[in-house]
């Protein structure tokens, strides 16, 4: 019998072959995705309190087949994946420099993850999800999806809202992933609006909003009538908007930072994790500091 007060959560977004250049002329290869990144990590705090879905497009290749055992592995549900013949996932390469900082190379453009809104498949696998307790998505959601299916993700998130859903974004902006930053700033916005859990950091608002301080995007995202927030912005305290406070919240400090891939992807879920278990939005971003700051001593974005 069906557990009436488990949690339901569903991620929607794209997961890529990851190849990670070893310095020496070889790569590893994994899978991530910044939606996956944060799943897995939502899924490995919450274990049986709640249900943490991936929503996607794959391919009907052998990659495809293993990113999905390890969603499964990982305790992620699949059930909301949907295979497009003879498609692929999208690929990308991560290289890394002697501070941790890292480059990211894509081959995406044929990516199965692009018709999520569009293929009707994928569709009728969305319209499972509108009564969910929470919805998380990115801005590489959006930026993935052509205008006519970003409006039919908006009309989704509508119905999941009317259905008292949570929505939850971290805006990740990539330029190379929108025709103009204008065309990004206002279909950023729109989900915004409704946005109940805005996860940004701030070096993204700070290029595509021109924000001069956190504390000013903290007060775009209120105007924008975002009622909880956590700017996060690398090493440096993050502020976190709950109930019409503000808070200052310190990270805690990497002993060795090796790979900052998926620091922010980790904050996310186990702030969201936090949250869900019943903590405040002040001891969520401690739990999302305390996780990024190792995520960051280990290599790759989902790490051990």
């Amino acid at each position: 019998m069906e557990n009436a007060s488990l949690k339901r959560v569903a991620a929607i977004g794209e997961c890529m072959v990851e190849l990670r250049d070893l310095g020496d002329g070889t790569l590893s290869r994994g899978f991530g995705g910044d939606t996956l990144n944060t799943a897995v990590y939502m899924a490995r705090r919450l274990e049986d309190t709640a249900a943490v879905e991936y929503v996607t497009a794959l391919g009907d290749d052998p990659f495809s087949e293993e990113m999905m055992d390890a969603w499964r592995h990982e305790g992620v549900g699949i059930s909301h994946v949907v295979r497009l013949p003879g498609r692929r996932p999208g690929l990308y390469v991560i290289k890394t420099d002697e501070t941790g900082e890292r480059s990211f190379f894509y081959w995406r453009g044929e990516a199965a993850a692009r018709d999520i809104l569009s293929d009707p498949a994928c569709r009728s696998a969305l319209d499972t999800i509108v009564d969910y307790d929470l919805i998380y998505l990115s801005g590489i959601t959006l930026g993935i999806l052509d205008n006519e299916s970003r409006a039919e993700l908006l009309v989704l998130l509508d119905r999941v809202k009317a259905k008292g859903g949570l929505i939850a974004f971290d805006g990740n902006f990539r330029p190379a992933l929108w025709p103009s930053f204008e065309i990004a700033r206002a279909e950023m916005e729109k989900l915004l609006q409704r946005c109940d859990i805005a996860l940004p950091s701030f070096d993204d608002e700070a290029s595509l909003f021109g924000d001069k301080s956190p504390q000013d995007t903290v007060a775009r995202l209120q105007a924008l009538g975002v009622g909880e927030a956590v700017v996060k912005n690398g090493a440096e305290d993050c502020l976190v908007l709950a109930d019409g406070t503000v808070s200052v919240v310190t990270p805690q400090k990497a002993s060795n930072v090796v790979d900052t891939t998926a620091a922010g992807d980790s904050f996310n879920g186990a702030y969201l994790a936090a949250r869900l278990l019943g903590q405040s939005a002040v001891e969520a971003a401690e739990a999302g500091h305390r996780l990024a700051a190792y995520v960051v001593t280990k290599r790759g974005a989902i790490v051990d």
